[in-house]
């Protein structure tokens, strides 16, 4: 078979030349763009350092472009500082000590207006130094695995210069260049860059990320994924799922695991159905072969991948990315550690603002709570000076930690702080809490139980249907859930306020509704019962039981809301109260129950226990022993 180069050098001679002939074409302050990634052009990169090293004066302070490196980026080099200004949208770990000692530039700016940037010439491209695949019979070469802002600086660039690799995979979508458009090409094959996303040294902790967005994903969501470790390995967690779409900035190799699943399959897609799209893909040699002349995989420039208005017509879009840092007031970075410039503002802020305008849209954040070697919490009262803020207060809505899923949007600056605070690392809580009060961001007055008593008991998280058809999740309280507690008081009719609490008093303040939120799980267990409408969680019923001292019994209370009693909540919350009191190998519950208040009595009847019961006036005392033969726990 015919090399398909052969045609093409019989066509076009002149686009075969020495490489000093082809460098000579560069100029003293030219912009010269280099491919982005795992795209870079490894083999033209050497060769124009090889050339400025044979001719140190060819050329003078030309500014190097590009969005990320992962290759070689010897124009960073001390050497060249004279010959080389490196300017990066986006900082890899090859480039970032240059950028940090101020020998190299970086510029911050939305991925997505890249594009126009370059179009307008507020960008102004001279050379651009790209890597393609083999041309086919009609003279069409492929960008392959990176087409972001590649095809606007080809579009605009004087000079361009393509590295022809056969082991570039041909990749669907807007990725195609003509010979005819190219001024030089430089036939070298070698493999592509491949990203290794690295060791997760905490497989336990991305585990538990995990498990938590996954319940946040639903069958049939189109979703994005950031760049990260985090990111890509949570993306495992995502198997159970169904017909999952993807329109995203990067195409990792968890993404294509999840395409060989048959996970994600791109069939309920608003837009673009039946296509995975991206913009650029990092991953190894596998997941290129997988995109090879795949048709279901399209690429993109990212002015349409990341462009708000195209994912507001999604429905359904959940972008999920990480961060490095998160106050407690919303803000997040995900580019800078203080004053050190680490990443870039990248798609970040174009995904998660696009999600919140698309219909039924979710942003979920996570990271780590502390950092790998768990001395630093990732959650802090306010950013860390000179860090860049990527995601504002209005911007973060789900924040997801090992401990937990916080959602800011809507809430206050005092149910924002509590939120964070009760997914952050346990060891931090105390000192987050004492360092909000100093803030002023939430109540002088808020108590903190330290040690294991006061960790979230997340493990007693369970999901319920009621025998009345009612679904309902059943979970430990909360540090963070005053607020809906005080909403789920103020709900209650007068008469269930003095059934609950045998009084007359109908106020909820802050400082009395503490008492049910700061719960020590040493000695008491406190249940709420959810309902989520909307992707808003409300509380309409509470149950607890506090185990009373020199006894081996509890004292046990819960109250529903009216308009959703008679629905089964009650005995699915007094069931699970009575199986983890068997857990914890206590004896019995007591109670005292209003005579009057017939439903509630006749709940603890029909549950099994031996029940000793007495009258003091208006009221039943009740001791109620748990029998193993009659008991209903399930």
């Amino acid at each position: 078979m015919e090399n398909p180069l052969d045609k093409i050098r019989k066509e076009f001679p002149q686009k075969f030349a020495s490489e000093n002939e082809i460098f000579c074409n560069i100029h003293r302050g030219d912009r010269i763009f280099i491919a982005s990634a795992c795209g870079e052009p490894q083999y033209l990169v050497s060769a124009l350092i090889r050339y400025t090293e044979s001719y140190p004066k060819a050329f003078f302070d030309t500014e190097v472009i590009h969005i990320w490196t992962l290759g070689l980026a010897p124009y960073t080099e001390e050497r060249f500082k004279y010959n080389f200004r490196h300017n990066s949208f986006f900082i890899a770990d090859s480039t970032r000590n240059a950028v940090n000692k101020g020998m190299a530039d970086y510029t911050p700016v939305f991925l997505s207006e890249i594009p126009s940037l370059i179009n307008r010439k507020h960008i102004p491209i001279d050379t651009a130094l790209i890597q393609v695949s083999l041309p086919d019979e009609h003279g069409y070469m492929s960008l392959g695995v990176s087409v972001d802002i590649v095809k606007a600086a080809v579009e605009q660039a004087s000079l361009i210069i393509a590295q022809v690799n056969s082991f570039m995979p041909r990749t669907h979508g807007d990725s195609f260049i003509h010979v005819s458009k190219v001024d030089f090409l430089v036939p070298y094959d070698e493999p592509i860059l491949e990203y290794d996303y690295g060791e997760d040294n905490h497989p336990e902790v991305t585990q538990e990320i995990g498990n938590y967005v996954s319940r946040l994903v639903q069958d049939g969501d189109t979703i994005q994924v950031g760049y990260g470790t985090l990111p890509d390995a949570i993306l495992i967690n995502l198997a159970g799922k169904k017909h999952l779409g993807v329109h995203t900035e990067l195409i990792s190799d968890g993404i294509i695991e999840l395409m060989k699943m048959g996970v994600i399959d791109n069939s309920q897609k608003t837009i673009d159905k039946g296509k995975t799209v991206g913009a650029f893909c990092m991953g190894k040699k596998e997941t290129y072969d997988y995109i090879n002349d795949n048709p279901s995989v399209e690429f993109r420039p990212v002015d349409y991948t990341n462009n708000m208005l195209v994912l507001a017509r999604h429905e359904r879009f959940v972008a999920i990315n990480s961060a490095l840092e998160v106050d407690l007031t919303g803000q997040s970075t995900a580019e800078s550690l203080g004053k050190v410039f680490y990443s870039g503002m990248g798609g970040q802020a174009d995904f998660m603002r696009g999600s919140a305008q698309a219909k039924r849209g979710r942003s979920i954040l996570t990271l780590p709570s502390t950092t790998s070697d768990g001395k630093i919490s990732r959650i802090v009262p306010f950013l860390s000076e000179g860090a860049g803020v990527t995601l504002n207060r209005g911007d973060v809505r789900y924040v997801v930690t090992e401990y937990g899923i916080a959602y800011l949007h809507g809430k206050n600056i005092r149910e924002r702080a509590m939120e964070l605070i009760s997914i952050a690392h346990p060891k931090f809580r105390k000192n987050l809490i004492q360092q909000a009060k100093d803030l002023n961001l939430i109540y002088k007055d808020q108590a903190f139980i330290t040690g294991k008593g006061g960790e979230y008991p997340k493990e007693l998280e369970i999901h319920r249907t009621t025998k009345l058809g009612q679904e309902v999740s059943l979970r430990p309280v909360k540090i963070s859930d005053e607020p809906l507690l005080k909403d789920l008081f103020y709900a209650l009719s007068d008469n269930s306020m003095y059934r609950r609490f045998m009084s007359r008093r109908q106020d909820m303040p802050h400082e009395r509704l503490q008492e049910f939120v700061i719960i020590d799980y040493d000695r008491e267990v406190s249940i709420v019962a959810t309902i989520n409408e909307d992707e808003k969680e409300t509380i309409v019923g509470l149950g607890q039981y506090i185990v009373l001292p020199n006894s081996h019994v509890a004292e046990i209370a819960f109250v529903v809301r009216d308009d959703y009693q008679n629905k089964g909540i009650g005995s699915e919350l007094l069931s699970y109260l009575t199986l983890l009191a068997k857990r914890q190998g206590l004896l019995g519950f007591i109670a005292e129950v209003l005579v009057e208040n017939k439903s509630m009595l006749h709940l603890f009847e029909k549950m099994g226990f031996i029940i000793d019961k007495k009258v003091e006036r208006d009221t039943y005392e009740l001791k109620m022993a748990f029998s193993e033969a009659r008991g209903n726990v399930g």
